[in-house]
């Protein structure tokens, strides 16, 4: 036998033999329970998506203090963080502001009120409201928020609002405002959730009748008229509690603080709620919530 072809049986019997020890290898890492490395695939690791946490703000509920008409000791709102600062305000029971700092003096914490939501007359707003953390339940909220795709004709502050989107689940939730009986029926589904008298709006300035929608929720509005195009009627009342707004002219459900004449007409077009019943309805109600406006 030639020499070439001793070489090339050698390297025949080579390969061979290289081949059984790679089926070798692969049986045995079969039984082991593992994939033989040139067979295996990068797992791509899915990282779980956490929603951000809401923003909140710092808001100051008025408590113990004067009622409707001013009877009693009122809680003042002063220009500097102490008793010896002017009185700019006088502040009633049910009032809700927004936080903007506080000032430690004296043993005592000042809170420091900011109106950063598009005020319709700023200068009636001259100076600086402190008031004194005695007489206020602090708590904190995500503050406006607008159903997406909406607007209000006063824009507020970017930094304090958000929004959610317009399409959710199916609507269960609805409002009924009934203007002859001065009546407001709450429902989910068909259970009905609450019920309360209000006060609509007087006859030059009536709640509009209609179906609408809560576009836009905020914990406190400072209300101000006239309403140019809408009312001649002046009004300057800051802090107005728990407002659902479910119309661009400003139509909206709230507390009110400034009268007790519920199950009359008595407002300039909005629906006025006793303080305790606007705030669980606040609570209870989304932004997208019908609210339907009859006689």
């Amino acid at each position: 036998m030639n020499r070439g072809l001793r070489q090339r049986r050698f390297l025949m019997l080579l390969a061979a033999a290289a081949a059984v020890l790679m089926v070798n290898i692969a049986l045995e890492s079969l039984n082991q329970g593992m994939v033989p490395a040139a067979t295996t695939a990068p797992v791509k690791q899915i990282e779980p998506v956490v929603p951000p946490a809401p923003v909140l703000f710092q808001y100051i509920e008025i408590i113990d203090s004067c009622g409707p008409y001013y009877g009693g000791k009122c809680v003042n709102a002063r220009s500097g963080p102490g008793e010896e600062y002017r009185t700019v305000a006088r502040l009633r029971t049910g009032m809700v502001l927004k936080v903007g700092g506080t000032v430690e003096r004296g043993g005592r914490t000042w809170y420091r009120v900011v109106f950063d939501e598009g005020l319709l007359y700023p200068e009636r707003v001259s100076t600086h409201w402190y008031v004194a953390g005695d007489y206020v339940r602090s708590f904190s909220d995500e503050g406006v928020i607008n159903l997406e795709g909406g607007a209000s004709a006063l824009t507020d502050s970017a930094h304090s609002t958000s929004s959610v989107q317009a399409s959710s689940p199916q609507v269960t939730k609805r409002i009924l405002v009934d203007r002859s009986l001065q009546m407001l029926y709450a429902y989910e589904g068909d259970a009905l959730f609450m019920q309360v008298h209000i006060s609509a709006g007087l006859a030059l300035t009536p709640t509009p009748r209609g179906t609408f929608t809560v576009y836009k929720k905020t914990p406190t509005r400072y209300m101000q008229g006239p309403l140019p195009g809408v009312s001649d009627q002046f009004y300057d009342l800051p802090g107005v509690p728990w407002d659902l707004y479910f119309t661009y002219q400003g139509a909206a459900i709230h507390g009110a603080y400034w009268h007790d004449k519920f199950g009359k007409r008595w407002s300039h077009g909005c629906v006025n709620l006793p303080l305790e019943e606007a705030h669980k309805l606040y609570e209870w109600s989304d932004v997208g919530t019908p609210v339907i406006v009859r006689d």
